[in-house]
């Protein structure tokens, strides 16, 4: 018997014959920008974090939320590609620094990014996103077809 790694994203996720394909570009485009970073000196951070999120499903919506504290709205980037949801953006390190000396640091900075692969019964054309109190929440509603329906038993 094999062990499978826990994936937390699995819940939202369907079987889809290209979803390799679009891990494996993403994969591609992570691998590029370290390597572009390093070509140009390290003047873009090679820090990467996963911001938590907690998916939940009810009888009309998908809900994801993402806990993204200190990080500004400007700074998160939402993009949606063949039923591929991608969340990303930078938590920025405060520049000034005059007067500081720390004993220790253990928030992380740096660039982020979490995608989910959405199942087809999404309405993608009205996926909503709102970003409050560092937590961005983005809704992802069901088409009719997908929303549970009660079917009334009939006497003879």
């Amino acid at each position: 018997m094999a062990l499978i790694r826990w994936n937390p994203g699995r819940e939202l996720a369907t079987w889809d014959p290209y979803g390799v394909f679009s891990r494996l570009e993403s994969w591609r485009r992570d691998f590029d920008r370290m390597f572009d970073s390093l070509l140009r000196g390290g003047e873009e951070e090679l820090t990467m974090w996963a911001p938590s999120a907690d998916i939940s499903e009810s009888d009309d919506a998908y809900e994801v939320r993402l806990d993204l504290p200190g990080v500004s709205k400007d700074d998160v980037k939402i993009t949606l590609e063949n039923r591929t949801l991608c969340v990303q953006g930078e938590r920025k390190q405060e520049k000034e620094t005059k007067g500081k000396n720390y004993h220790r640091m253990e928030r992380v900075y740096g660039s982020f990014q979490r995608t989910f692969t959405l199942p087809s019964t999404v309405k993608t054309d009205k996926i909503d996103a709102k970003f409050k109190d560092g937590v961005l929440t983005i809704t992802l509603p069901k088409a009719e077809e997908a929303k549970p329906k009660q079917i009334e038993i009939k006497v003879d």
